[in-house]
C-alpha cells in the first residue's frame, strides 16, 4: 500500500525553532548585560565615596535652593572606583535630580588608611550651568573652650 511518510516532531516543528532559538539567545544576552551592567552600578554606589558625595550634596542648602528636595541619584553614573586594601582612588560623575532641576556630581578623592578625602566636590546645574563647590561649604569646626 501507499502510506504517505509520516514527519516527526522535529521536522513539523522546524519552522518554530529556529526564531524561538534566536529570540531565547536575545533574551539571554539582554539579561547577562543588564545583570552586568545592574552589579557593576551596585558596587560604584555601594562605595563611601559615592555615598559620602551624594550625602553632602543632599545636605547642600546651594543644590536644594536650585534642585529642590529631595535630592535623588540617578542610576547610570560614570567614572571608576579603584580600591588596593585600605587606599584607592575615584574619579566619578553622578547624576542628581529634583522637583526643580537636574545635575551632576563631580568627585575626586584618594582613600588613604581606610578614609576617604575628597579633593573635588561639586555639582554642576544642568539647566543654568552653575558650579556648586562642595568642599568651599564645608562649616568651620566650632572653637574649643580653653587654651
Amino acid at each position: 500500500m501507499n502510506q504517505i511518510p509520516r514527519k516527526n516532531r522535529r521536522s513539523q516543528n522546524r519552522k518554530w525553532f529556529v526564531p524561538v532559538l534566536t529570540v531565547g539567545a536575545i533574551v539571554v544576552s539582554v539579561g547577562f548585560c543588564i545583570g552586568i551592567a545592574y552589579l557593576f552600578f551596585g558596587l560604584m554606589k555601594s562605595s563611601n565615596a559615592y555615598k559620602g558625595a551624594v550625602a553632602r550634596a543632599s545636605e547642600s542648602s546651594a543644590v536644594t535652593a536650585m534642585l529642590g528636595s529631595p535630592v535623588k541619584a540617578g542610576f547610570f553614573l560614570s567614572g571608576n572606583i579603584s580600591l588596593s586594601g585600605s587606599s584607592g582612588q575615584a574619579d566619578l560623575a553622578i547624576p542628581i535630580s529634583g522637583p526643580k532641576g537636574k545635575g551632576v556630581i563631580y568627585v575626586e578623592a584618594t582613600k588613604s588608611a581606610g578614609k576617604w578625602t575628597f579633593t573635588k566636590l561639586a555639582v554642576r546645574i544642568k539647566d543654568s550651568r552653575q558650579h556648586i563647590d562642595l568642599l568651599a561649604e564645608e562649616e568651620p569646626l566650632p572653637a574649643r573652650a580653653g587654651p
